[in-house]
């Protein structure tokens, strides 16, 4: 399993501290982080991938700096959005998926072909030729996740990706999720997405003030909300 590396990190917008002496290793396949608004999560999820970088201390993925090689993370690591609306670019569902592979080594047969295939895997098959802008919502969002994983990554980061999505699409996204090869990190509100994981960080005002299991780190969460 890879690999994720906080050392010391802390990490400012302004004067205002976001993270504060974040020391993990996260090797396990499938981790949580939740915790309240402004806590930290997002920042914390965003520094797995380079998409922010520490004003202290220093994030590595497979000893790879996310400050000095964040090019060569960013292969490694796939980051999937709250809003899909945010990653969408092209004007159909086949060519959103094909632009993430536009630096790959492939042949256009071999581009073609590895799209088909994920649309096939994600249910979208029937929809390669649509505008993205007439996708439902759950649909936006497994066009994102398909766009992010055609380019097979070690690791993917989601930051509450069924924020925005019905109770179907909540569960389609989660049955998903369980069924990934790839390591997972995932920032959620909905704590029921959790059972089965293996890890769960709880962020509170920048710092990591529980870590552990599923169950004994949610029932930490629900006992220190008021």
């Amino acid at each position: 399993m890879n690999n994720v590396s906080f050392r010391a990190v802390g990490h400012r917008y302004g004067d205002r501290v976001v993270l504060r002496d974040v020391d993990l290793a996260l090797t396990e396949h499938r981790i949580g982080i939740i915790g309240s608004n402004g806590g930290g999560k997002s920042t914390l999820a965003r520094m797995i991938n380079g998409l922010v970088v520490p004003t202290e201390g220093m994030v590595t993925v497979d000893g790879l700096d996310t400050r000095r090689q964040g090019r060569q993370i960013r292969r490694k690591v796939g980051f999937v959005f709250t809003d899909p609306n945010h990653q969408i670019i092209m004007p159909t569902v086949a060519e959103d998926i094909g632009f993430s592979l536009r630096r790959s080594s492939l042949s256009k047969q071999d581009r073609e072909a590895k799209v088909a295939t994920i649309l096939e895997r994600f249910g979208l098959a029937g929809h390669a030729d649509h505008p993205t802008h007439l996708l439902s919502g759950g649909q936006k969002q497994l066009l994102a996740l398909a766009a992010v994983l055609v380019t097979e990554p070690d690791i993917l980061v989601a930051d509450e990706p069924t924020t925005l999505l019905d109770l179907r699409n909540t569960r389609i996204i989660a049955d998903t999720f369980a069924a990934l090869d790839q390591q997972l990190v995932m920032v959620t509100h909905q704590l029921d997405l959790l059972d089965g994981f293996d890890r769960v960080l709880v962020v509170e005002g920048g710092r990591i003030v529980a870590d552990g299991e599923p169950a004994e780190t949610v029932a930490f969460y629900r006992g220190s909300v008021r």
